[in-house]
């Protein structure tokens, strides 16, 4: 067992046998069915250090029976920039940015306290002055990895945990959190799993094949329907390959209802797939795809009480289906 304190003195990590080919702070994990390589929070060297989505979590590799399910998606890779990320990692909406003045701060979970710079409305995409990271705890053992973050000086106060475990004998990888309020205000959010699947190295088109939940899909917002993927019962079914450019993009497939955590997506060619599933519903079904990647995206409703802790468990079980 290992285990750091991650703050802007980063130099106790270990990282891959290869600098030169894996120059960022790492473990890999293992339960002899599946390894996973995880990158690790670090505000200096860290694979992520924008100010999007929750640095603990970041997953370049999976591989299961011969099957990889993640990698990078992009062709250049800027740690600062929001979306220089990979793997299934998730993202909280922000705390406290309307009620706060230019120049105050305002929280996203998993990254920590941030300038308001001007009265322009959040952007995920925008890059804004990180005032107080937090401090991140990490405990690597053979078969998980524990992250914790705590954010103290803030009314959004917090202790946000994140465990990526892989069960012993089962071809899963779990992601089981907990988020406990130890500040003033009541934390009022939702967070959602981007999971950036690269399956098989296989560009996004026909060669996959998704389900998401629900009998009939009822879309809302949709961008590339009838021209890059249809809709067929609750399946996501691509037309063509996208070109460069180009976004299949649905603002919601639930049509604003809630719908059971159960998606499901398989690349057609190799076999390979993964079902996801969790303990919490779904309240906003996003979908989201460029050339390089296919991206469902469940949202969950997160609301917690000064003193109180919120728990969610998402799984992922893997299936190598024919060779």
């Amino acid at each position: 067992m290992k285990l750091y304190c991650l703050l802007s003195l980063m130099g106790l990590l270990s990282v891959a046998a290869n600098p030169a080919d894996h120059p960022f702070p790492q473990v890999t994990i293992t339960n002899e069915l599946i390894q996973a390589t995880i990158y690790l929070p670090d505000i200096n060297k860290g694979y992520y250090r924008g100010t999007r989505f929750d640095w603990s979590g970041v997953i370049p590799e999976l591989a299961y029976a011969g099957h990889q399910y993640y990698g990078e998606w992009f062709a250049h890779h800027d740690p600062l920039g929001h979306d220089g990320i990979v793997g299934p990692v998730e993202e909280f909406n922000p705390l406290g940015f309307e009620q706060t003045q230019v120049g105050g701060k305002f929280v996203k979970i998993g990254v920590g306290s941030l300038i308001k710079p001007d009265e322009k409305p959040y952007a995920f995409h925008r890059r804004y002055t990180l005032a107080d990271p937090g401090v991140w705890y990490v405990d690597t053992r053979r078969q998980q990895v524990s992250f914790t973050h705590v954010l103290e000086e803030s009314d959004y106060a917090y202790v946000y945990k994140k465990v990526v475990s892989l069960p012993t004998g089962e071809s899963k990888m779990m992601l089981t959190h907990s988020l406990e309020n130890t500040g003033k205000k009541v934390i009022e959010t939702r967070v959602y799993n981007h999971n950036f699947f690269v399956i098989d190295s296989e560009p996004a088109g026909p060669g996959y094949r998704i389900r998401v939940p629900g009998d009939k899909l009822h879309p809302i917002d949709a961008r590339g329907l009838g021209d890059i993927v249809k809709l067929r019962g609750n399946e996501i079914v691509f037309l063509r390959e996208l070109q460069r450019g180009e976004q299949a993009y649905f603002a919601d497939l639930g049509g604003g209802r809630s719908v059971d955590y159960a998606i499901t997506v398989q690349n057609i060619k190799t076999g390979a797939s993964v079902k996801i599933t969790g303990d919490r519903p779904i309240s906003k079904m996003v979908f989201w795809s460029c050339p390089t990647t296919v991206c469902p995206e469940p949202y969950i409703d997160v609301r917690v009480e000064p003193g109180q802790t919120f728990n969610w468990t998402i799984t992922y079980a893997y299936d190598q289906g024919k060779n």
